[in-house]
């Protein structure tokens, strides 16, 4: 068959000319054209502008990432405690960012100095501020032993810097988050020209201050509204800004995007507590138990095996955590100590898990934000799971802008143990909590305050009245409510003396309310049962111990990992 050589070059030109349409419609949509419109991003002229050049999150200081995925919260081996309150449930964590030590002496003593520099102690305004972030070091007394050494140098003295600090109530670790993502963020927007250089340091002050959510809302205001330190426009290295936009008159227009925004992929998520499902998840790394897509087998501890004792040739028999040996036993006999510390150690003293996460067994055991209930509930949720969501907004002045806390405005908590600690800070936005503007007809949240949900609240007990008007745990009376935990008080008297009213009931029949938080992980005063990932325990969130530290997470933005994965976790680029 005689083939038309005419057709066939006819054919070879389309082909050709098809390719070169298809390479400028290419080239056409790699130089920001939008493809909902086909307008300009980022025309330095006005329109829609976005970060087209971001790429993936940064990692803040201190953090490793701990890639998400489903495992078994709770599965612990045996449970002498009786307390059946880690049934076994399958959950799903996403992807997050988790210190990769705990919170050490020095990183506390950071803040405390910052909040002295900040907010002096002297002043009236500011006087609990300091004392009320600090630490308590009386948690080392014991009415039969003499730990005096360590209430007076265990938090300032150099040779303690690097171990995990202790006496912070959860309330504070809390506050030490927030405070950490405010100075984060500050110093990332400082690198990046949003900010003067230094005045981090030189420029801050009680009035003057940097707040990570006041610069998202109302940027301006800032640092207490200085144009000086928070700049218009991006910086170079040089101190030059972008500088304007010539319309078609020859006028200057100022530039756009004056200030970074969460669309320009800046700003870090915040600092916060680790949930418990993502402590338990990030401590079990069963990442290094898998096979395909499933786990082979369980561990009991943050490391493969059963036992406390290393296996590797060259550490082989070394204890793997900083725990109490036996009765008597925190540390072994001198010269052949079994962990290498009597009380806390220093941190990275004790092999990384699979997830690169120090002392995540022994040590101390930390804080996490949970609320905690005897059971948690995966039929009500098996994604992300946390008990704790209080749902707060930005408070609107009368000029219908966000209003900011003053030195005036501060607001105090009043501790049941008499402490006094700040709840706000000068500079920040004041928080309300959700109205029906956000909760009405919605189906996934119906109030701000869900920390008793499904399990505690009025809706949960016998006597609840459907239908009845009555709203709150307020109305019900002490025998009726659903945890009949003591109900201690502190106020103050008309002449401002502080009233602490003990609750001596002995018809209380529980600890269980919504101000005690779980803590997991076993500490230096824990036999090895608790080094289990899986076991939990609760505590007051306003008390402190001198075995209780924490450390923070962060969440994960974008995919949930930087790398495609195949079927044997081989990368592919």
């Amino acid at each position: 068959m005689k083939v038309n050589k005419f057709m066939t070059i006819r054919v070879l030109l389309v082909l050709v000319i098809m390719v070169g349409f298809a390479s400028c419609s290419k080239k056409s949509s790699s130089k920001g054209g939008s493809q909902a419109t086909g307008w300009k991003i980022n025309d330095k002229k006005g329109g829609f502008q976005y970060a087209s050049k971001f790429k993936k999150q940064e990692t803040g200081p201190g953090l490793v990432l701990v890639e998400g995925g489903t495992f078994t919260m709770g599965k612990v081996q045996d449970d002498p405690m009786h307390d059946w309150n880690n049934t076994p449930n399958q959950q799903h964590v996403q992807s997050f960012y988790m210190d990769e030590t705990e919170v050490t002496n020095m990183m506390y003593m950071e803040y405390l100095d910052w909040l002295k520099r900040v907010f002096p102690p002297e002043e009236e305004n500011y006087r609990n501020i300091y004392e009320g972030a600090s630490p308590d070091t009386l948690v080392w007394r014991n009415r039969l032993g003499y730990n005096e050494t360590m209430t007076n140098n265990y938090l300032r003295h150099p040779a303690y810097s690097e171990y995990p600090v202790v006496g912070v109530n959860w309330i504070q670790a809390t506050e030490f988050s927030k405070w950490r993502t405010d100075r984060v963020n500050e110093s990332v927007l400082e690198r990046e020209g949003y900010l003067k250089k230094d005045a981090k340091v030189t420029d801050v002050k009680a009035d003057a201050t940097f707040s990570t959510e006041t610069y998202v809302a109302a940027p301006s205001k800032t640092y207490g509204g200085s144009e000086e330190i928070v700049l218009k426009g991006q910086r170079n290295s040089k101190g030059k800004g972008k500088g304007g936009v010539k319309n078609a008159k020859g006028e200057t227009q100022e530039p756009k995007n004056l200030y970074a925004q969460r669309s320009s992929g800046l700003i870090l998520p915040e600092y916060r507590l680790p949930t418990e499902a993502e402590w338990e998840y990030a401590a079990a790394a069963d990442v290094g138990q898998r096979e395909y897509n499933i786990y082979k087998g369980q561990k009991k501890y943050p490391w493969s095996g059963s036992y406390t004792r290393a296996g590797k040739r060259q550490i082989k028999g070394d204890q793997l955590a900083n725990f109490k040996q036996g009765k008597g036993d925190y540390g072994g006999i001198a010269g052949w100590s079994d962990d290498g510390a009597d009380i806390t150690n220093k941190v990275k003293s004790y092999a990384p898990n699979d997830f690169g996460l120090y002392d995540m067994a022994g040590n101390v055991a930390e804080w996490v934000a949970d609320v905690y209930r005897p059971i948690v509930d995966d039929e009500a949720n098996d994604f992300n799971y946390f008990r704790g969501n209080v749902y707060m907004k930005n408070k609107i002045g009368e000029d219908g802008k966000v209003e900011l806390v003053t030195a005036e405005t501060q607001l105090f908590d009043t501790l049941p143990n008499g402490k006094v600690v700040a709840r706000n800070f000068p500079g920040q936005i004041s928080q309300v909590p959700v109205d029906d503007n956000e909760t009405y007809l919605r189906q996934n949240f119906d109030k701000s305050d869900h920390r008793n949900y499904r399990d505690g609240d009025k809706q949960s007990t016998r006597y609840f009245d459907f239908g009845s008007s009555e709203e709150g745990d307020g109305k019900l009376k002490d025998e009726q409510r659903m945890y009949d935990s003591p109900k201690h008080n502190v106020s103050t008297d008309s002449i401002g003396n502080m009233v602490r009213a003990y609750d001596k009931s002995s018809k209380r029949t529980t600890l269980v309310n919504d101000d005690v938080r779980v803590y997991k992980g076993g500490s230096w005063r824990d036999r090895a049962y608790w080094l289990d990932p899986a076991q939990r325990r609760y505590f007051p969130q306003d008390m402190a111990t001198d075995y209780i530290g924490f450390r923070c997470a962060m969440s994960r933005v974008g995919p949930k990992s930087d790398f495609k994965k195949s079927a044997r976790n081989k990368v592919r680029k």
